[in-house]
This record gives C-alpha cells, sequence and structure tokens, in this order.
C-alpha cells in the first residue's frame, strides 16, 4: 500500500516544486508554511498591479489620444477600452485554470513575462498619429493577457493560505494588485511629461486640448511622449518576470501532474492563444463596420464568446489537461458558483467596469458645455472650466483597492454575506445618484457645478465595490473546499471582468443617446437584484450556506 502511494505522489521537477504541504496544520504552518506562503504573496502583488496596469492602460491612453488629435472618433476610443476589457475578461476563462495544470511558479512567470508583448507594442503604436486603428485595437486585444492573469494569480495565492486567512491573504493579494489601476492612472499622466527613455523613447508630439496629471492641468501646446504609456511597464515587468522564476514554487498537492516546465509553459500558451482567437472572431461579429460585421448584439457576443472558449479548451485538450479540466469544469454543476458569479459582478465587474469607464465620460460630460439651440437640439462646445479626467480619475479606484484588504479582514471577523448585502444596499443608492448628478450635468451649460457631487458619489460607489471584493472572496472560501474553490475564484472573476466590456459600452452609448443617466440606474436595478439573491442563497433562516 505504501509502495503503491509512493508511487502514485507528485514528483518534482525542480527544486521550486513542493510536494508537502499542509497549511492546516498549524505546527507546519509556523514552522514551514508561513514563509513560502508570504514569499509567493508578495512576488504575486507586483505582478498583478502590472497586470492591471497594462489591462486598463486604454482608458487613460484614450483621453489623452483625444488631447493629442490622434484621428478617431469618441466612439473608436471608447471602443479601445472595451476590447481590452473584453479581452481580458475571456482570458481569465482559462486562466482560472492554469495553477492545477501548470503549477503556480510557472503561470505567473509567464503570464507576467508575455505582458511585455503589449507594453513594447503600445508604445511604438503610440509613437505615430497615423498608426491604423486596428493596431491599436490589436494592442488593447493583448492587454487583456493583464487582465486574464488576475485569474490564475487569485486561484494561485488562495491555495498556498489556511482557510482562516484566505479572506486577508486575497483581499491583499486583490486590494494590492488592484492598485494597478490606480499606479496606471497616476503614473502614465506623469511619464508622458518627459523624455524618460531619452532617445530611445523617440519624439514627442505636440497637445491640441488642454491635459493634465495628478499635480494640475497641462495646456494646449505643451509636447507630450505618449509612447511612454506603454514603454513605463517595462520598468517593472523585466525585473518582475525574474522574480516569479527564481521565487515562486508550484504545489504539487494542487498541480500533481504539470510535467515538465517546457510542457507546463506550452500549456498556457495554448490556451492563452484559443480564447485570444475566439475573442477576436467575437469582437468581429459584433463591433460596427469597417473594424467588425455589426452582425451581434453585445448580450449576444459575450455568451457566445465564453461558451467557444470552454468548447474550444475542451477540443484542443491533450494528454492529462483533458481529466484535469473536466474535473474543473464540475463546478458549472453547482447552483452557488452562478450566485456567487453574479455577486462578484456586483462587486469586482463594477469596480473594474468604472475604473474602465470613468475617464473618458468625465472628459465628455464635464469636459463639454451642453446648450439647447434654437432648434431644441442639444449642442455640445468646449468647455474652458473643464475639470481633466486625467486628474481625478485615479481617486475612486485608489479608495476601492485601498479599501479591498479591509472587506476581506471585516468578512473573516463577521461573515461574508453580511458585508456583502451592506455593500450591496449603498451601491443602489449610489448608483442612483449618480445617473441623476449626470443627467444634471449633460443638459447643462456649466457642468462642472456638478463635478464635486459626481466624484464623491463615484468615490462611495468604488469604496462598496473595494469592500465587496473582499467579502465575495470569502464567502467562496466558506462555500468551497481547497481544490474547488480556486477554479470557482477564477471563473467568477471572468465572468465579472465583462464589466470592463460592459461598462464603456453601455455609458458611451448611453451619452451619445443624450441619457447617461439610464446607464446607472440600469446597474442601480441590478444591484438590487443581487441584493435579493444574496439574502436568498446565504442569509435568511433556510439559507443553502449560512454565511453567517
Amino acid at each position: 500500500m505504501s509502495a503503491n502511494a509512493s508511487a502514485a505522489a507528485p514528483r518534482p521537477t525542480s527544486r521550486v516544486d513542493i510536494v508537502d504541504w499542509r497549511p492546516e496544520d498549524n505546527a507546519f504552518w509556523e514552522s514551514t508554511g508561513k514563509s513560502i506562503a508570504n514569499r509567493n504573496l508578495w512576488i504575486s502583488v507586483p505582478s498583478l498591479l502590472s497586470g492591471f496596469a497594462v489591462w486598463l492602460m486604454w482608458g487613460i491612453i484614450t483621453v489623452q489620444m483625444a488631447n493629442l488629435g490622434f484621428p478617431f472618433s469618441q466612439a473608436e476610443l471608447f471602443t479601445l477600452a472595451a476590447i481590452s476589457g473584453l479581452s481580458g475578461a475571456t482570458l481569465r476563462i482559462p486562466a482560472s485554470f492554469f495553477i492545477r495544470i501548470s503549477g503556480g511558479r510557472n503561470t505567473i512567470f509567464l503570464t507576467t513575462a508575455l505582458l511585455m508583448i503589449p507594453a513594447l507594442g503600445t508604445g511604438i503604436a503610440l509613437s505615430d498619429r497615423n498608426t491604423p486603428l486596428w493596431a491599436f485595437q490589436f494592442m488593447a486585444l493583448l492587454s487583456g493577457i493583464g487582465g486574464g492573469n488576475f485569474a490564475c494569480s487569485m486561484s494561485n495565492i488562495n491555495t498556498f493560505f489556511p482557510k482562516r486567512l484566505q479572506g486577508t491573504a486575497l483581499g491583499i493579494n486583490a486590494g494590492l494588485g488592484n492598485f494597478g489601476v490606480t499606479t496606471m492612472q497616476i503614473v502614465i499622466p506623469l511619464v508622458m511629461t518627459a523624455a524618460v527613455f531619452m532617445t530611445l523613447g523617440g519624439d514627442p508630439m505636440t497637445l491640441v486640448k488642454p491635459s493634465g496629471t495628478l499635480i494640475g492641468k497641462i495646456p494646449a501646446g505643451t509636447p507630450t511622449y505618449i509612447q511612454n504609456a506603454g514603454y513605463i511597464w517595462l520598468v517593472l515587468l523585466v525585473p518582475l518576470a525574474f522574480a516569479g522564476w527564481f521565487g515562486m514554487n508550484n504545489l504539487l498537492t494542487v498541480s500533481p501532474n504539470i510535467g515538465s516546465t517546457a510542457a507546463a509553459l506550452g500549456k498556457i500558451l495554448l490556451l492563452y492563444g484559443v480564447a485570444l482567437v475566439t475573442a477576436a472572431v467575437g469582437l468581429y461579429l459584433y463591433l460596427p463596420k469597417p473594424t467588425g460585421l455589426g452582425l451581434l448584439n453585445m448580450w449576444v457576443a459575450m455568451p457566445l464568446i465564453i461558451v467557444g472558449t470552454l468548447l474550444a479548451m475542451k477540443l484542443v485538450a491533450f494528454g492529462d489537461m483533458k481529466p484535469n479540466l473536466k474535473k474543473q469544469f464540475e463546478i458549472f454543476r453547482d447552483k452557488h458558483t452562478w450566485s456567487m458569479t453574479l455577486l462578484y459582478i456586483v462587486t469586482f465587474g463594477s469596480f473594474i467596469g468604472f475604473s474602465n469607464a470613468l475617464p473618458l465620460s468625465i472628459n465628455v460630460i464635464f469636459g463639454q458645455s451642453h446648450v439647447l439651440g434654437p432648434d431644441g437640439v442639444l449642442k455640445h462646445m468646449p468647455n474652458p472650466n473643464a475639470p481633466s479626467a486625467l486628474t481625478y480619475a485615479w481617486i475612486g479606484p485608489f479608495v476601492g483597492a485601498l479599501i479591498r484588504p479591509v472587506g476581506g479582514w471585516i468578512s473573516d471577523k463577521v461573515g461574508g454575506s453580511i458585508v456583502t448585502q451592506v455593500i450591496s444596499v449603498v451601491m443602489v443608492a449610489a448608483s442612483a445618484a449618480v445617473g441623476y448628478v449626470m443627467m444634471l450635468a449633460y443638459a447643462s451649460a456649466t457642468p462642472e457645478q456638478y463635478f464635486l457631487p459626481f466624484i464623491g458619489l463615484f468615490i462611495v460607489l468604488f469604496a462598496a465595490t473595494g469592500i465587496g471584493n473582499g467579502s465575495t472572496f470569502r464567502t467562496i472560501g466558506v462555500i468551497y473546499d481547497r481544490t474547488q474553490a480556486g477554479p470557482v475564484l477564477g471563473w467568477t472573476s471572468a465572468v465579472a471582468a465583462y464589466g470592463s466590456f460592459i461598462a464603456p459600452i453601455v455609458i458611451g452609448e448611453q451619452i451619445k443617446a443624450g441619457t447617461p443617466q439610464y446607464a446607472m440606474y440600469g446597474f442601480a436595478i441590478f444591484y438590487a437584484l443581487c441584493l435579493v439573491l444574496n439574502w436568498w442563497f446565504y442569509l435568511r433562516r433556510n439559507a443553502y450556506v449560512k454565511n453567517p
């Protein structure tokens, strides 16, 4: 019996593979596990931060492209942010399964290294105003790699910590990782003001509209190095790839059949490649001509992309990948997978969607004066008193990311579902109020008078989503065992990440229609429905899983 067990045990393929891992054993945790888990966590955090920064950089880049006079319409610029959002969400689907089939160290190293491609490519594309739209769209598609990385990062960290610490550990990883949004929104405007890379970075362009940074406005006519928005992330990504390779571990108790390192990396490249193809095909069917065919509605395109990605993964799987994927696909039979997916859309989907849509929304709603002409048609003219999106857009994501570990900590103490319930009530009220303020601003010749309540209410929304991000992860940790929790965390984060695609499209379409408030009212209704769902599943007297 002992010989058979020994023969069946996973075998390390390198010094970074760990065969014995018992985090629930207090003696093992204190003597061995804690230091290993913390080392993996603190390499994971900046890697995830960089992933968020590259994924969502288009929300800021497109604002500056408009300020520099790139020859694209507002709708086309909103599309770039939406493409990166959809790609990142789609790539999270295979990334949910990477840890089991390829190992944590192998996965975090490669997915971090792959971010160098969109970072470098975006810098090159931005160096020339005449770069065609499709080149930017392709770079936005590849930027989705950063969004996909969240699912594997969270699945990985979840396996290292005992249940009593998972809420805090996941809150730290996700919360500080989410700082990639704020870091990007602060760093990109700053590095565009100087020749950070000297002659290697290329020549500047001249602003045709005023811009801004954290410290204030920048007048039209100022030289700007927009290409630095891509290049700057290489400064982080190169050392982080080395740190992941030499400092992280594969847990063979979680990833028993990863095979050789080359085989493990090959599985990641194969499944990411499949997801990129399905995302690209779905976008081509959805996007209007001449970029795409414009055949599908957004609400049809997304489910087709999700189902297509899952089917394609099953089709290309080979060897040990097949039983591993089949085992992890069992999460789709559990009703809690679907309830937690909806609840995570409320929290993370809102956080990431608003982060992606807010900069351009500020630029369009408050950057113009909205005057009713004699013909009864609303006319939009440049607003000389407009607040700069690049000065203020970072505040909400900063608050949401900063408070996320607090949400995990509180949920460890009082229960995840009760925290989710409270923040859902706050989000219903704040979203409806934001919609009302947007309506007033978009009908005003002096919209800047409404900016303070607008940004204040969005900060409340971001704070609620940050706390709720921690609470939903804690609930998943209560519902599922260690082997199931990782894939469920990855799957729920994948579907919720489509918020980064939905929000720019929905808000952009409603702004174009002259009714931006309808977007926020619609979000408020969705939050209210999920509030009832959370109560029914986890808080009522005979709840499926009482939490608390």
